[in-house]
């Protein structure tokens, strides 16, 4: 596709006239639907070998926990090794895993063991992903809306999964489910290693320290925090929607609204940002919008109907656009050669952290409550988000040309 033919398709077209992308971005919807498909049947399996509530819930939370290892041990792999090898072998090695998780018999240790080696490698590939799309699209709008739509993908992909893992379980057993999965697994593979360059490893030498000398630049620092607390907070309504809607008398129904609200106004909110904003307007709007992005939880303290409360989600979802105008910031800050582990450390920060807001919303709500919880998430929130930007708006900003690719 051409230089002038990529100028002349709008918004979100540009990225998709990329071949490259295309093969990224199907190999995205086919592993997300897997996992989703996967947490789903082991979760079921998981009760139906021993009756434990806990034990299957475990086999959720074990998809946060081992993230943090995954992120900080392996995100040099990320930079050290061909991007398109990384990203192949991440899926072979998940078909892999699932595939002895299919296979009867298998005991409930080794069935949890091998879910927290799913979460580590997880945000290695993510992090190699991200990192590849700046080799695919450059650093530069299309980078963004690039990352956007696999954002975009992620949010729908939660909404169409879990009905999609239910219908599933309908008529197959969870075992024949986690097939699916392996199958999942394998396409992406397929698709990454035939539809994807080879390009040489960012790192051409093993240095010791790059996550240091990443967490040591100010600028990237307070950019990993920006992304990381409005999340941390953000995840507190789902957290506890199912005792909200057991408050509110709303029932499953009430419940499942209440659970795709948030990923519906996050959905509406990149579109909207990617197709009928330009970067600099995203880049703009970025900072206020992270400080207003958690206001709307604050209405939780008013005793909102179920109504009120779904357009109080939707509100705070179309908030989150803010991640368009972070990634411009990030891009430019991050060295290129480190731009791998960069992603990865994101990566893994943003999901361990969400899992430790969901825990300690959870704690909250058994101590004051659930809307108070949420309020509460809101008021710390909103304050830790103001305090991130006015931080982030003194920083001085890394030119656009200031990587090594640029110079």
């Amino acid at each position: 596709m051409s230089a002038p033919a990529l100028r002349g398709t709008a918004g979100y077209g540009r990225v998709l006239a990329v071949p490259e992308f295309r093969a990224v971005f199907a190999a995205h919807v086919l592993s997300m639907l897997g996992v989703i498909v996967s947490e789903i049947a082991l979760s079921v399996l998981v009760y139906d070998l021993t009756g434990s509530p806990l034990l299957s819930a475990l086999t959720f939370a074990l998809g946060f926990l081992p993230y943090l290892v995954g992120g900080t041990l392996l995100a040099p792999v990320a930079d050290r090794f061909p991007a398109r090898r990384v990203l192949v072998v991440c899926d072979l090695v998940c078909a892999g895993c699932v595939a002895v998780m299919a296979v009867p018999g298998t005991g409930i240790g080794v069935l949890l063991g091998l879910r927290c080696a799913l979460a580590v490698v997880s945000p290695v590939f993510a992090g190699t992903r991200m990192a590849t799309l700046s080799d695919i699209l450059g650093g530069s709008d299309l980078f963004v809306l690039g990352r956007s739509l696999l954002r975009i993908v992620a949010q729908s992909a939660l909404l169409v999964g879990y009905g999609l893992g239910g219908l599933l379980l309908a008529v197959l057993t969870p075992r024949h489910a986690l097939l699916i999965t392996v199958a999942t697994f394998l396409a992406s593979a397929a698709l990454l290693r035939l539809g994807t360059r080879r390009r040489p490893a960012r790192a051409q030498t093993r240095e010791r320290g790059g996550t240091r000398q990443l967490l040591a630049d100010r600028r990237v620092r307070l950019l990993l925090l920006l992304f990381w607390v409005p999340a941390m907070f953000a995840v507190v309504p789902e957290a506890l929607a199912a005792p909200y809607a057991d408050a509110l008398g709303a029932g499953s129904p009430g419940l499942g609204l209440l659970m795709c609200a948030l990923p519906v106004g996050t959905v509406a909110g990149e579109l909207y940002a990617g197709a009928r904003l330009g970067p600099a307007a995203r880049e703009r709007i970025a900072l206020p919008l992270v400080c207003l992005t958690l206001l709307p939880y604050l209405g939780y303290a008013l005793h909102p109907s179920l109504v009120l409360s779904l357009l109080l989600l939707l509100v705070a979802g179309a908030g989150s656009a803010y991640t368009l105008g972070l990634d411009q910031r990030f891009v430019r800050a991050v060295p290129e050669e480190l731009r791998g582990r960069a992603m990865t450390v994101l990566s893994a920060g943003l999901m361990t952290l969400q899992g430790v807001g969901m825990t300690v919303a959870g704690l909250a709500a058994e101590a004051v409550g659930v809307r108070a919880a949420v309020a509460g998430a809101g008021v710390v929130g909103v304050v830790c988000c103001c305090g991130l930007a006015a931080a982030a708006r003194r920083s001085p900003a890394r030119p656009a040309g200031g990587d090594r690719a640029g110079r």
